[in-house]
């Protein structure tokens, strides 16, 4: 829409309306000629990546970025966000049943570890995932991870060391990531093992990794124990994880 300049000074409240509602542009003009443009607020983040976990917002043309324009980004927003392969993804709130598989896992998970040496954390926590023979690191907030070096902190008090375990809930926005890149990540980071919880199959699915390869598979499904490959004794039913059904 073309407005000249003392038009959008007399009706500015006019024009925005329109820039803000329409997702529209005003070109403002001066004797005739085009002098500037009037446009929708694009933050910093938004100019650097389009990508999201709902696969409808995925946007193939979408721009990678290296690590350190990623902490740049990061450190001015308190959206949740991961960093995987040169892209920047945003994380949607979780769902009210992938909430629910998380905590009771989580009492599981910390009854097994009271009082050893390894303990488990919950997301929102980054980690640095530095992989083998990449420059980059890629940065995630596993649902669940287990950490048996928690003094590997770096001045800010992050953690910077690498997880023995790590698990995601699957989501149906998330599964590709989960299956394949995270896996990857976690894989080729030296992670030892990782479990992939599947409530729409109702499955568990448990990695363990031997010198950066796929080592072990072990499926779980409703009326089976899933358990771990490395911590004896680390076991959950599948059943009493599992909603019925899922939303």
């Amino acid at each position: 829409m073309l407005a000249t300049a003392s038009d959008l000074k007399n009706n500015f409240g006019k024009y925005l309306r329109h820039v803000i509602d329409e997702n529209g542009e005003i070109i403002v003009t001066k004797n005739n000629t085009r002098v500037a443009r009037l446009v929708p607020y694009v933050s910093d983040i938004e100019r650097y990546f389009t990508v999201r976990e709902n696969a409808a917002d995925y946007d193939y043309n979408k721009k990678t970025v290296s690590y350190e324009e990623f902490m740049e980004i990061y450190k001015k927003t308190s959206t949740r966000m991961e960093f995987i392969n040169g892209e920047i993804i945003i994380m949607e709130s979780p769902l009210f049943s992938h909430q629910r598989i998380l905590g009771d896992l989580y009492i599981i998970f910390r009854q097994y570890f009271n009082s050893k040496k390894c303990s488990p954390f919950l997301a929102p926590f980054d980690v640095i995932f530095r992989k083998k023979d990449i420059k980059d690191p890629d940065v995630t907030q596993p649902d669940l991870i287990v950490i048996c070096d928690a003094d590997n902190l770096n001045e800010r008090g992050r953690y910077m060391g690498t997880p023995s375990l790590t698990l995601e809930i699957m989501s149906r926005s998330t599964r590709s990531r989960d299956m394949v890149y995270k896996l990857n990540t976690y894989m080729m980071s030296g992670v030892s093992e990782y479990w992939i919880v599947d409530p729409y199959n109702a499955v568990v699915v448990v990695y363990a990794f031997k010198d950066l390869e796929i080592d072990k598979i072990d499926t779980y499904r409703k009326g089976e124990t899933a358990r771990s490959v490395f911590y004896e004794g680390l076991a959950v039913e599948v059943d009493s994880i599992m909603p019925d059904p899922v939303p």
